[in-house]
This record gives C-alpha cells, sequence and structure tokens, in this order.
C-alpha cells in the first residue's frame, strides 16, 4: 500500500492486490455495468499453429505482437461501428507503445466488418496507449482477465463468479469442438468450469 512500491497505491492489480483489497475491487466491480469482451488463445494452440507453419516453411515465427494485433482485430471487428466516436486504450506493454501497429489492428477490424456486412462504418477512432494507472478502465479489465485466467488455468471459479454477469462476449478461439472458429460464451451461452474446454 505504499506509493513507493508501485502497487495498490498506485492502482489496482489483481495479481497484486491483497486478498481483502481483491475483494472490495469485485465488489465494486460488479456494481459499474461494465461490458467487457474478451477473446483467448491457447498457449498449446499456438505452439501448434506455430509447428504447422514452421512444417509449411514459413521462416519467421509468430511472435506476442503479431499474437495480440490478431486478437485485437477479432476482439474489435463487431464492436466499432455502432458508436458515434471510439475511443480505444490499450495497456501500454514494455517500453514501446506500438501506436502504428495497434491502428492498423483496428483498421483492419473495421475492414472485416465492412466485408462481413457489406457496408462501410468508418467512425472516427482515437487510439493510446496508457499505463493502467493512467486508465480506470483498464483497471477493470486487468479484474477481469485475472479472473478468467484463474478459471482457465486453475479451474478456479470464485472470482470469475463474481464478475460473470459483466461478460458480453468471450471468445473462446481454440475451443473447436462444436464451431471452427472457436466456442463464444455469452448471457444465453454462459462459460462455466464444465462447458469450457480443459487446457
Amino acid at each position: 500500500m505504499q506509493p513507493q512500491a508501485n502497487k495498490t497505491a498506485i492502482c489496482f492489480h489483481a495479481k497484486d492486490d491483497l486478498p481483502e483489497v481483491r475483494r472490495e475491487v469485485f465488489r465494486l466491480i460488479a456494481s459499474l455495468g461494465a461490458e467487457v469482451f474478451i477473446a483467448i488463445h491457447r498457449k498449446s494452440a499456438l505452439v501448434d499453429i506455430a509447428m504447422r507453419a514452421r512444417a509449411l516453411g514459413a521462416k519467421a515465427m509468430i511472435g506476442p505482437d503479431q499474437l495480440y494485433d490478431d486478437l485485437v482485430k477479432r476482439l474489435f471487428k463487431h464492436r466499432l461501428h455502432s458508436a458515434d466516436h471510439n475511443y480505444v486504450v490499450f495497456a501500454k506493454r514494455g517500453k514501446s507503445a506500438r501506436m502504428a501497429a495497434l491502428a492498423s489492428a483496428i483498421n483492419k477490424a473495421k475492414r472485416n466488418f465492412a466485408r462481413h456486412a457489406g457496408r462501410v462504418e468508418d467512425k472516427p477512432t482515437d487510439i493510446s496507449a496508457l499505463q493502467p494507472s493512467q486508465s480506470a478502465g483498464l483497471q477493470v479489465i486487468d479484474y477481469y482477465l485475472w479472473a478468467i485466467q484463474r478459471l482457465y488455468e486453475r479451474q478456479e471459479s470464485r472470482f470469475f463468479d463474481n464478475i460473470v454477469g459483466g461478460n458480453r462476449l468471450i471468445m473462446d478461439l481454440d475451443d473447436r469442438r462444436r464451431r471452427s472458429y472457436g466456442e463464444w460464451y455469452d448471457a444465453r451461452n454462459v462459460l462455466t468450469l464444465e462447458k469450457m474446454k480443459a487446457l
């Protein structure tokens, strides 16, 4: 809780916060009415993709930046046409903000929507990359992602159960048991431990 520790006194971060703080933050988040859209890739599936690409003669490996940009493109494909103006805030990762690459991923999402919907809806979109301490929204999504990570990696649902109502869409892109594009969880198909594909 001391500012010099660069943790809870600066911003909320689920991994670092004390259990008592985490409990209160989950309680607050549940009352905010946030709508969260999440896309998930599994590391094991990414390894399979990389191995197949290598077998087909690909010289460059798929890196974390390319994977992140692909998830951005998929996640925003159906999100950017409904508002008059979009404000997209990314968490700054490492020393680079990667603004050009993120803007390119957003533009690809817009083009994919236009191709899919048969109409162009190029609404103004402002993109920024901030530290979580500069954006409450980044702190909220950190808590959501941490809860989902615990659900997937540890089969621990108690944190996810606190926020499940705010999940508008969870795209598990590598659970292809029923559909080639993955399993999508929403209010009609709520994600539970019993439904999700084991890691």
